[in-house]
C-alpha cells in the first residue's frame, strides 16, 4: 500500500512510518518540524536524542534496505497537500499534522488561535484534496478520547447515538465535552470528517485514543531510529514524565488528587492498532469510528508502578508529590469505559505490552540520558494552568 503520513517528525508519526516499511509498504511523508519548534519554545528537548529527518531516512535506508519519501512543508498550505496528494496519489493519508498539546493551547490567547486555525485548516485542506484527487483515499484521522470529557454514559464506538430530548427520540452526533482548545480543536475535527463523508463520501477512519506512552517499538532496533520522547509538563505525557522523573532522582509529580482516570496505551500496540486499520480500511464511503486504550489506570496508580519500577532498574524508590492541578477536571474516581468494537473485530484486542513491563523497558532506555533530561528537571512542575 502506499500511505502518505502528514507528521511523520512526530512521536506517532515515526513510529508508524518504521513499521510500515519494515512490513513492504510505501511511505511517503510530510512535516514542517512545527514540533520541534514549539518544544525548543518552552525551554524543553526529546529526552531521546533525535536526529534530522535526512539522516533518519538514511538510517532507515541501512537498517531495512528501505526509502521513505519526503516532503518539507505546511500542510495547512492547500496547494501543497494538493499537489502531494495528485503526485503520490496514496491508498492512505494518515492525518497526525497537528498541534498535539493541551497545555501549549491553553498558554494564551496566541498559542489558543494558532491551535485551531492549524488544527482546523489542516483538516480542511486533506478532505478538500481528497475530495478533488481521488474521494476513495481512505483519511485516517488521529483524534483522542478527551474529545468526549468524562460523561456519566459509557462512550459508544459510533458516530450518532439514539437519544430522547424533550420526550422525542432522534439520533443524534454523540454528545462531546473537550477539556482545552487543543481538545476542542480535535472535537470540531471529528464533525469536519462526519460532514465531509455525509457530503461528499469520503472514506474516512476518526480514531480515538488516550495517551500513549514508551521509549521504543519493535521496529526501532537502534538509537538511529529513536522516536521523540518529551517529559515536560507541556508535551510529556504522564507516564512518560513520572519515568524521566525517576531517572534523575526527582519526585514524581502527580498533578491533583491523582483519581484522574485515563485509558492509556503502549507506542507498540498504538502502532500495531494504526496498522492494522490501514491493512484493513473501511468500505468505501464509510465513516468509521474507532476507540483505542488498553489499561484503565488512575495517575495514582501509575506512580506507585513506576516507583516499584525505580527500585527494580534504579535501586531506590522515588517519592510521590501532589501538586495542584493545573487544568479543569473532574478528580474524582469516576465510570470510565469507552466502547471497543472495531480493532477486536481486527483481532486487535490483547495486550502486548503490560505498562508495568513497559516501564523497566523506558527506565532503562532513558538512565543512558540522565544528564541530558536533568537539563529539563525545572520544567516538570505544571506552568499553564487553566483557569488564573
Amino acid at each position: 500500500m502506499k500511505v502518505l503520513i502528514l507528521g511523520i517528525d512526530g512521536y506517532l508519526g515515526w513510529a508508524l512510518a518504521l513499521r510500515l516499511v519494515k512490513k513492504g509498504h510505501e511511505v511517503m511523508g510530510i512535516d514542517n518540524f512545527y514540533t520541534r519548534k514549539a518544544v525548543s519554545e518552552i525551554g524543553s528537548d526529546s529526552a531521546l536524542p533525535i536526529l534530522s529527518m535526512q539522516d533518519r531516512i538514511r538510517a532507515v535506508e541501512e537498517v531495512f534496505g528501505a526509502k521513505i519519501g519526503f516532503v518539507e512543508g505546511d500542510v495547512t498550505n492547500y496547494e501543497l497537500i494538493r499537489k502531494v496528494v495528485d503526485k503520490y496519489r496514496p491508498d492512505t493519508i494518515v492525518h497526525f499534522a497537528e498541534q498535539r498539546s493541551a497545555p501549549y493551547s491553553m498558554m494564551d490567547v496566541e498559542h489558543a488561535k494558532y491551535t485551531m486555525i492549524n488544527n482546523l485548516t489542516s483538516t480542511l485542506n486533506v478532505i478538500y484534496a481528497v475530495k478533488e484527487v481521488n474521494k476513495k483515499i481512505h483519511i485516517l484521522k488521529m483524534g483522542t478520547l478527551g474529545e468526549y470529557g468524562y460523561p456519566a454514559f459509557r462512550i459508544p464506538e459510533d458516530a450518532f447515538v439514539e437519544a430522547v430530548i424533550q420526550g422525542v427520540k432522534d439520533r443524534i452526533v454523540v454528545p462531546k465535552w473537550a477539556g482545552s482548545w487543543y481538545h476542542w480543536s480535535k472535537v470540531f475535527d471529528s464533525y469536519i470528517l462526519l460532514y465531509a463523508n455525509r457530503l461528499w463520501g469520503l472514506t474516512i477512519t476518526d480514531f480515538h485514543q488516550g495517551p500513549v506512552y514508551g521509549t521504543r517499538t519493535s521496529d526501532i532496533v537502534t538509537e538511529e531510529l529513536f522516536t521523540r520522547f518529551d517529559i515536560d509538563d507541556v508535551w510529556g505525557t504522564v507516564i512518560n514524565r513520572f519515568c524521566a522523573e525517576a531517572v534523575v532522582g526527582h519526585p514524581l509529580t502527580v498533578y491533583g488528587s491523582g483519581l484522574q482516570k485515563k485509558g492509556f496505551t503502549s507506542l507498540e500496540d498504538t502502532i500495531t492498532a494504526l496498522t492494522a486499520l490501514i491493512e484493513n480500511p473501511p468500505e468505501d464511503g464509510e465513516f468509521r469510528t474507532v476507540h483505542h486504550y488498553r489499561e484503565i489506570k488512575t495517575l495514582n496508580e501509575m506512580a506507585e508502578l513506576v516507583k516499584r519500577a525505580a527500585k527494580e532498574v534504579l535501586g531506590y524508590e522515588p517519592e510521590i508529590v501532589h501538586l495542584p492541578n493545573p487544568r479543569v477536571e473532574p478528580e474524582e474516581d469516576l465510570l470510565y469505559e469507552p466502547e471497543k468494537k472495531v480493532l477486536p473485530k481486527l483481532g486487535i484486542y490483547r495486550l502486548t505490552r503490560a505498562m508495568e513491563d513497559e516501564v523497566v523497558i523506558m527506565l532503562k532506555d532513558l538512565k543512558p540520558y540522565a544528564d541530558r533530561i536533568r537539563k529539563m528537571q525545572a520544567l516538570f512542575r505544571p506552568r499553564v494552568k487553566w483557569r488564573d
